[in-house]
């Protein structure tokens, strides 16, 4: 599973709907932007990602999907999935770093919401 798989597992749905609606749409306002925009804060914050985190991804999020990167080649729609989709890369980072382990055995924390996978990644 990639980085950006694993932050957005727990709200993956509601993220889905509200990118279902912009793409369904022909041309976006302003207005449809922020109301999508509300949707996504709303899901990263029931998929517990920090505030902070949140407010700063939206501040990224927002110049671009009301500005001038919302092109003319793709729907206005596709294009603001691919502006959330590129600042959540950015924001947990497009490489993987490997794991230095040292000497065996390491301790590795495992954090997570109840459900969300800990014990069976940790057993892979």
């Amino acid at each position: 599973m990639t980085r950006t798989g694993e932050c957005t597992q727990t709200s993956r749905e509601p993220l889905r709907a509200v990118f279902d609606r912009l793409r369904g749409r022909g041309a976006l306002s302003e207005a449809d932007v922020e109301e999508a925009l509300g949707e996504v804060r709303t899901a990263l914050l029931e998929a517990d990602v920090a505030l902070p985190v949140v407010k700063d991804f939206i501040d990224r999020v927002r110049p671009r999907a009301i500005g001038n990167e919302v092109i003319r080649s793709v729907t206005p729609g596709q294009q603001v999935v691919k502006i959330v989709y590129d600042a959540l890369v950015e924001t947990l980072g497009a490489e993987n770093a490997t794991l230095d382990l040292g000497s065996a055995p390491a301790p590795i924390l495992m954090v997570g919401l109840q459900g969300s996978g800990k014990t069976t990644t940790s057993a892979s």
